[in-house]
């Protein structure tokens, strides 16, 4: 079992930003502000077209960016060419990231998926988290993603997302099956993890119960945003992912 000591700390969600003071998720200007503060990142790589791994949460570009489209569809120096909205950042390559980091605060990695292609990207994903040196473990909630990693590179910290997967707009394209195994952590079984990050919406849950009281194996918690939800982390999981405040 991997020693995920460092990991158990807050964690800022996509860097720790602030839309009103000009620092948007997950682009350098956010993880430097985390950096400066001394929290964990969390953060979400996707695969560009011609398979690099690029630093960007939503799978299109509208919503943060001045471009528009499906990020997978440009390339990794089309898209670093993109501003975003309200700031002079662009985009990072993986690569461009871990060197910005240096391993001087933890790293947490969210692998998006598109739940129909399993190997490839997550190969060169371990390649270059093989080469890193600094504490990082990757997440994901497709669970044959972090299989996939897994056998690419076994000895880095891997984790699954979950939680109550109801939502049929962000959910609607997996099976009503999918989704209750999910739900309940059944999926674990696919993606063998060290650890889970758990939906706070959803918590307590007897599915979080068993994995952390019964099996002893660490439990996150995701996205905290304010002290209510701070004190309610503290009771039922190990760690937390947070935002819009500093806990």
């Amino acid at each position: 079992m991997a020693n995920l000591d460092w990991l158990m700390r807050p964690i800022a969600h996509r860097g720790l930003h602030n839309t009103a003071k000009g620092i948007i998720e997950n682009t350098a200007s956010a993880i430097q502000a985390a950096i400066d503060a001394g929290y964990g990142i969390e953060l979400d790589v996707q695969e560009t077209s011609d398979g690099e791994a690029i630093v960007f949460h939503d799978h299109t570009l509208e919503r943060l960016t001045k471009g528009n489209g499906l990020v997978h569809s440009l390339r990794a120096a089309e898209l670093k060419r993109i501003r975003f909205k309200g700031t002079s950042d662009s985009m990072q390559t993986l690569p461009e990231l871990l060197e910005q980091i240096s391993g001087r605060v933890p790293l947490l990695i969210e692998i998006k998926s598109d739940w129909r292609t399993h190997g490839r990207f997550e190969r060169r994903l371990a390649d270059l988290l093989s080469a890193y040196n600094g504490h990082v473990a990757v997440q994901s909630f497709d669970p044959h993603v972090i299989k996939a990693f897994a056998r690419a590179a076994p000895d880095i910290p891997r984790g699954l997302i979950a939680g109550p997967f109801l939502n049929p707009h962000f959910w609607g394209h997996l099976s009503p099956w999918k989704r209750f195994y999910m739900r309940h952590l059944l999926s674990a079984f696919i993606a063998k993890p060290h650890f889970v990050a758990y939906d706070i919406g959803a918590l307590p849950s007897v599915a979080t119960w068993i994995w952390r009281r019964v099996l002893k194996r660490p439990l996150l918690t995701w996205t905290i945003r304010d002290d209510a939800q701070k004190q309610l982390a503290s009771r039922e999981a190990d760690a937390m992912i947070f935002e819009g405040f500093k806990p």
